[in-house]
């Protein structure tokens, strides 16, 4: 199992494969090249297995039987996603066999909303700190505001499953609403993509979800039994719970790119009122959110660290870890 000082000390890798690009192994050491068939091979980058945590690979890539042994020796992840970001692969070798952990989880009661309204809460406490931290004081900003504080002094009293939904469904809404007003925002429809806002927000959970699993899997964990998304088939429900308290880094991300020009409707092509990424974008906007994620590792590896301790030790509630942006 890894500590937080490894995680700390170990790199993320991504690999954009846009382009035409080669792993493999070379000395003993993961090498990244450029394989354009009208020029010689080039070396993009070099670096010791010891010191790479998982590799994220968007696009069409070989993977070798040495690379993939390196990679299980050292316990390095691999994730492999089109350039769509879904996932083709994914390959760990890290607490595959933690039974005792899933037994837990098998044996949870579905009507304990207890863990589910705590990672609400903290999802709704980042949504309050970004909205305090535009420092905008108009009147959907103040209505948002307020409603979130309600939301989150009624939580403790809600019993059923059904209200919880409810709760953070409507804070969601106004959050949504009140955040990205000013950009003529026409409502959070997820994997719709009626408008370049909402694309560029599914491309971006969508990257912390692939991210946010990598992690999670380390701990041997069942990640389609979750216990605020519920069992749904091809579902992976824990990975949804667990996304949520880190969802504000990508809505802050875009919102701030929108201000600074870096996203705009012009790299989106609009297919019968469907806006897509032109290609030759993605790997910017790619980039831009990898950039955003990866200074949080350390804060998502004590996250996952941290759940995985309580929930084993039947912890209460309150005692579970928040992230806080």
């Amino acid at each position: 199992m890894f500590t937080h000082k490894d995680i700390e000390n170990r790199t993320i890798f991504v690999v954009n494969c846009l382009h035409n690009r080669n792993l493999r192994v070379s000395n003993g050491e993961l090498l990244l090249e450029d394989t354009d068939e009208n020029t010689a091979k080039k070396v993009l980058t070099k670096i010791p297995f010891q010191k790479v945590l998982a590799l994220f690979i968007t696009g069409p890539i070989s993977i070798t039987t040495p690379l993939l042994d390196k990679c299980k020796y050292h316990n390095v992840a691999i994730v492999v996603t089109r350039f769509n970001l879904r996932p083709v692969f994914y390959w760990s070798n890290i607490s595959e066999g933690n039974f005792l952990l899933r037994r837990r989880q098998y044996q949870l009661d579905r009507n304990d909303i207890s863990i589910a309204k705590h990672l609400v809460e903290n999802k709704l406490t980042n949504q309050l700190s970004l909205l305090r931290n535009t420092r905008e004081r108009n009147k959907a900003v103040m209505y948002a505001r307020e409603q979130i504080e309600t939301a989150l002094a009624k939580l403790p009293s809600i019993t059923e499953y059904n209200t919880l939904l409810s709760v953070e469904g409507n804070a969601a809404k106004l959050f949504f609403g009140a955040y990205f007003q000013k950009f003529d925002w026409q409502g959070r429809k997820p994997r719709a993509k009626i408008d370049f806002i909402n694309t560029t927000l599914d491309i971006g959970y969508t990257i912390l979800f692939n991210y946010v699993e990598c992690f999670v899997r380390m701990f041997g964990f069942d990640i389609y039994i979750g216990v605020y998304h519920r069992l749904w088939f091809r579902r992976k429900s824990l990975i949804c719970d667990l996304i949520e308290p880190f969802r504000c880094i990508i809505e802050h991300t875009v919102r701030r790119a929108i201000e600074m020009g870096d996203i705009k409707v012009e790299d989106f092509n609009n297919y019968n009122g469907e806006y897509k990424l032109k290609y030759d974008k993605c790997g910017e906007y790619y980039r831009m959110f990898y950039d955003a994620l990866i200074p949080h590792k350390g804060d998502v590896f004590e996250f996952v660290r941290e759940y995985y301790r309580s929930f084993m030790c039947e912890t209460q509630t309150r005692k579970y870890p928040q992230f806080l942006i």
